[in-house]
């Protein structure tokens, strides 16, 4: 693949002189901005390359209804209204199929737009804006392939046209194909240096080969550009986030909503960002208007449901998870949360399930496998409860927290020699009055009064606000005692 495209790149830049006077003058047609706009070419530009090349339609007010339909804004319109028909050949009009499209892809009914092009392009195969708007409608379904070989032709029928290599870039990018992608943006930005698409494109394909620095400058030159673009407002947000820089992204992610208040994934990158802020009421204030943008969209419920887990909400939790579970019964995240929303509730015969599972999705999880074997223990299911704990130390051997557990539950199964070694190793990792203690019941049962005093006499220095640990040192003091006397 890599062979053959920069095979296809010599070729696009031998030609770039031929293609520049191939289109250069060539004025352009309704249904070709019709096309354009459905391929996701922006306003400005669309509005740019109408003033530089003129337009082979008289701009009256049926094709300029037809072209708002299409998704022409208002300073659009107002260019080609002041522009004259620069074609020698009769005037063509907008026509109505090609309006269709553009109008199923502003309802992003992408596969119902596909149909329509390709019934087009049965009496216009040789249509470069069909085949463009074709692989757009294809990207949009994540057909990378197929979106690629609509871009080639598109690209083969008119080479001069940047936005068809900005566009090829981006499936590049999408396939983590990077350095085909740069080079794809650069050939995109060697045939029209303000092409603002490009230069976002780019940013992400430097963006996804690491060089942060980098994409950034790409993405300020696409906003010099078009600075009214959500949608690498929202690019910017990803790198700084990426990047570390937490208060950047907020900052690009608000930019990208206040240019797009509707942009769902703006809303819930930015919930992510506060998250990760600490900022958990903001965060979930986001997640709220996302799922009020995208209610089907099961990411949102998945992110919110995380975030009351992790607000100590777990009645929403519980809510969150259970509802996005009755849409998506196949959604892989959150069953985790859930069962720790269940497991603070006290319901750990409904928390095992989902613990379940997480194991299931995630078998090396070495959390799941002890909130798992600790939910088994507090249920009286002990041999089953070793087992969970026993997997859960293999995978995190560092865990105090699992050692202590799995010493508990060797306990409970009266395997004392085994639950002593667990409350050592769990000692010995971190040597909390909580360790300490246990350690210390344990060899109690054992008789080895001496050393469970000391354990005690640790414990109680470690936490002197927990009675227990003084009473348990007192009685066992006194047990001491009687029994020498």
């Amino acid at each position: 693949m890599k062979s053959k495209w920069i095979v296809f790149l010599l070729i696009s830049l031998a030609m770039l002189p031929l293609a520049f006077s191939q289109t250069e003058g060539k004025p352009l047609t309704c249904n070709q901005i019709t096309a354009w706009l459905a391929g996701g070419l922006s306003n400005p530009r669309l509005g740019r390359y109408a003033s530089e090349s003129n337009i082979a339609f008289a701009p009256g007010s049926e094709n300029l209804r037809a072209l708002r339909a299409a998704g022409a804004d208002d300073s659009l319109i107002d260019t080609l209204r002041h522009l004259k028909n620069g074609n020698q050949q009769p005037a063509a009009s907008c026509t109505a199929d090609w309006t269709a499209i553009a109008v199923s892809a502003r309802n992003q009914q992408y596969r119902k737009a596909e149909n329509e092009i390709r019934t087009l392009l049965h009496s216009a195969p040789q249509d470069p804006a069909l085949h463009f708007a074709l692989g757009f409608m294809l990207r949009q379904q994540e057909d990378w392939d197929n979106a690629l070989d609509e871009f080639s032709e598109s690209a083969h029928q008119m080479p001069g046209f940047s936005d068809t290599h900005a566009q090829l870039a981006y499936i590049f990018y999408r396939q983590t194909e990077n350095d085909n992608a740069i080079a794809e943006a650069r050939t995109a930005l060697s045939m029209d240096p303000h092409n603002a698409e490009a230069y976002r494109y780019l940013g992400l394909a430097l963006y996804g080969d690491g060089r942060y620095e980098a994409a950034l400058r790409a993405f300020g030159e696409a906003l010099t550009l078009e600075p009214k673009n959500a949608d690498t407002f929202y690019d910017l947000g990803i790198t700084f986030r990426d990047k570390g820089d937490l208060r950047a992204a907020a900052m690009s992610y608000r930019q990208a909503i206040e240019l797009n208040p509707n942009s769902w994934e703006a809303h819930t990158n930015l919930g992510v960002v506060l998250h990760d802020q600490g900022k958990l009421d903001e965060a979930i204030a986001e997640y709220r208007e996302a799922k009020h943008i995208a209610p089907e969209e099961p990411s949102i419920r998945g992110n919110l449901g995380a975030t009351y887990c992790d607000k100590a909400d777990y009645d929403a939790a519980i809510s969150e998870l259970r509802e996005l579970y009755q849409t998506n019964p196949d959604w892989r995240g959150g069953h985790s949360c859930l069962a720790r929303a269940l497991m603070a509730k006290h319901e750990y015969d409904a928390a095992i399930p989902e613990l379940r599972i997480a194991i299931q999705i995630n078998p090396t999880g070495a959390t799941e496998h002890r909130v798992l074997g600790q939910a088994l223990l507090t249920t009286g299911k002990v041999d089953e409860a070793v087992r969970e704990l026993r997997a859960a130390v293999g995978l995190n051997p560092d865990s105090d927290v699992a050692h202590h557990y799995l010493g508990t539950a060797l306990y409970q199964a009266e395997r004392y020699d085994e639950a002593e070694r667990e409350f050592r190793q769990a000692v010995r990792l971190k040597a909390t009055a909580d360790n300490h203690f246990a350690l210390a019941a344990c060899l109690m049962t054992m008789n080895r009064n001496e050393e469970a005093l000391s354990e005690l006499e640790i414990a109680s220095h470690l936490d002197p606000e927990q009675k227990l640990y003084r009473a348990r040192k007192d009685e066992l003091i006194k047990l001491m005692k009687g029994n020498v006397q």
